[in-house]
């Protein structure tokens, strides 16, 4: 499953960024997240709770960024597991740039799950998938938008 995206955050490049290695702004923004934590330089687990169609789990995974450019981008790989539901595991690439106004937010997502949650049907994960980052996008949006 691959999914694109763009945001137009009213905030400054190096606002944007900042609230995006935030953990606190990350968690509040993450539909279903229940914790995340910082574990290395670049490291993070965390806990969250998914529900698509019938199948609902608790996912803990890991998440590593690379290939970071300060104040610009990076990339992160993400790997979770839950239990009989299965697993989700993908990658992201997020850019920003300065724009009339604010800061453009890009992405580009590239996910993969197994087990149960495999058997649900491609279309209905899409779509969840897609509901998931939207949510994510909007709440990320108003939070920084309502920084000083």
């Amino acid at each position: 499953m691959e999914m694109t995206g763009e945001q137009l955050i009213p905030q400054s490049q190096a606002v944007t960024w900042k609230a995006l290695n935030d953990t606190e702004v990350l968690k509040a923004c993450i539909p279903g997240c229940e914790s995340i934590e910082q574990t290395g330089a670049n490291d993070y687990q965390l806990v969250m709770v998914a529900k698509v169609g019938p199948v609902s789990a608790k996912f803990k995974g890991k998440m590593t960024l690379s290939d970071i450019v300060e104040g610009q981008s990076y990339k992160l790989a993400f790997e979770g597991q839950g239990g009989v539901a299965g697993f989700a595991k993908g990658e992201a690439s997020v850019s920003l740039s300065p724009t009339d106004g604010g800061t453009k937010l890009a992405y580009a997502c590239n996910a993969m799950i197994g087990g149960k949650l495999a058997q649900v049907g491609s279309r209905l994960i899409d779509g969840v998938a897609k509901k998931i980052a939207g949510e994510f996008f909007a709440a990320f949006n108003k939070r920084v938008s309502a920084l000083g």
